[in-house]
């Protein structure tokens, strides 16, 4: 089988599923990207560049005329691809930079599968959650026009996918019954609990262990879509009621959602502005970036891992602090509640309350027998759900399978 995946940063949401092909003895598998990564074993990789920049059209359509520039040029790499003789038997590639626009048109007899991460609302989702910080986004028709790439790469595709169902009920209802929920997995035989895991904090002699009381915040940035400022406003209390607990937060001071700090400073600098008079800051660790290793020791060690999020896409952290058996403090916000139970496998909070995220992280330490049951099934909730190799890819194998012999797939695997 002869496998083209296209996203723009090599391997995105497919890392799993490339490289399970890709060790499949018979499978060729190529992958169009704008940025290129690391290399994997197996994978033949063209990098696209996109002609010129956005200019000269209307201001509305400057996020279509990138999308269109970005499907011209996997275009032509279709077309090298179908001039030196490689015909896929499936194309899967994430529908959101309009990559996946035109590649019909080079092969026009192979089925396209698309991922559909995020339909935009102008009231009722992410962009009027929090009223503390403005969207990027500052009129609905600027919406309108940004969701025609999604329309149009779902007028170029034969089938979708979406990765939660609350990320699928966003889109318009007469596209959902060609979308398939499937997530992307986590290796739980990797991301698993560790009893004598120990994490090294940097900079200091503290060597973490479970035992040790270890409060966890995990996002790529630590920017507001993920709930830093909630958190790190709940933090002088969590330090009053806790005086001995150590915290660790991992994450990076960029902005990959919403509106960047102000220039000149960032989400860390403004919170530390504000709150850091009241807090012990010998107790409070910013990591930055961790090697993936390192950061799944920290979620080894965490006696209470604390996960916040607008109404948006569900970070991969989530799962892998499942995964990993933490006690999750998680904020009501979908898609969280679409897989958090409160007082199942994990408690739930007011996103917007610093109080109830301080009050819920001391009970889970105050009680740390009584809640190892909820870390626990959440670590059953990501084997039973999540887990790649006995749920996830036999899933994916089977929507390929149906994509490719002409079946209709089944809407929620």
């Amino acid at each position: 089988m002869i496998y083209l995946f296209i996203h723009q940063s090599f391997p995105g949401q497919y890392l799993h599923m490339v490289r399970h092909l890709a060790a499949t003895p018979g499978n060729t598998v190529y992958f169009i990207c704008r940025n290129a990564g690391a290399d994997m074993p197996g994978v033949r990789k063209l990098v696209y560049r996109s002609s010129g920049t956005p200019g000269g059209c209307h201001p509305l359509t400057s996020d279509l005329d990138g999308a269109i520039r970005n499907g011209a040029a996997v275009l032509e790499l279709c077309r090298e691809l179908l001039r030196d003789g490689v015909m896929p038997d499936l194309i899967i590639g994430h529908s959101g930079w309009g990559e996946t626009l035109f590649v019909k048109d080079a092969f026009p007899d192979t089925p396209v599968l698309s991922y559909f991460e995020f339909y935009y609302h102008a009231s009722g989702v992410d962009l009027d959650f929090d009223p503390e910080f403005s969207s990027l986004f500052q009129s609905p028709e600027n919406l309108r026009t940004r969701n025609g790439i999604a329309l149009m790469a779902f007028d170029g595709c034969d089938w979708g996918q979406s990765p939660t169902q609350w990320q699928r009920s966003l889109l318009p209802p007469e596209l959902r019954n060609r979308i398939t929920v499937l997530h992307e997995g986590v290796d739980t035989a990797v991301v698993r609990p560790d009893p004598a895991a120990r994490f090294e904090v940097p900079g200091t002699n503290l060597s973490l262990r479970r035992e040790d009381e270890v409060v966890t915040y995990v996002s790529r940035n630590l920017e507001p879509y993920r709930g830093f400022h909630s958190f790190m406003r709940a933090l002088p209390q969590i330090q009053k009621l806790r005086p001995k607990a150590q915290v660790l937060l991992v994450g990076a001071d960029e902005v990959h959602y919403g509106r960047p700090a102000p220039p000149g400073t960032t989400y860390r600098e403004l919170m530390l502005e504000e709150v850091g008079g009241a807090l012990d800051l010998s107790r409070v660790h910013f990591l930055g970036k961790l090697r993936y290793e390192d950061y799944l020791r920290v979620l080894q060690v965490s006696s209470v891992h604390v996960y916040l999020t607008y109404p948006f896409m569900l970070s991969w952290s989530f799962v892998e602090a499942m995964a990993s058996g933490c006690v999750i403090v998680g904020s009501s916000t979908p898609p969280v509640l679409e897989v958090l139970n409160e007082g199942e496998n994990g408690l739930t909070v007011d996103f917007f309350s610093p109080d109830q995220i301080a009050e819920r992280v001391d009970e889970v330490l105050s009680h740390p027998e009584r809640m190892k049951a909820l870390g626990q099934a959440a670590r059953r909730t990501a084997v039973e759900q999540f887990d790649l190799h006995a749920q996830v890819l036999p899933r994916w194998n089977t929507l390929f399978a149906d994509l490719v012999q002409g079946r209709l797939p089944d809407l929620n695997p």
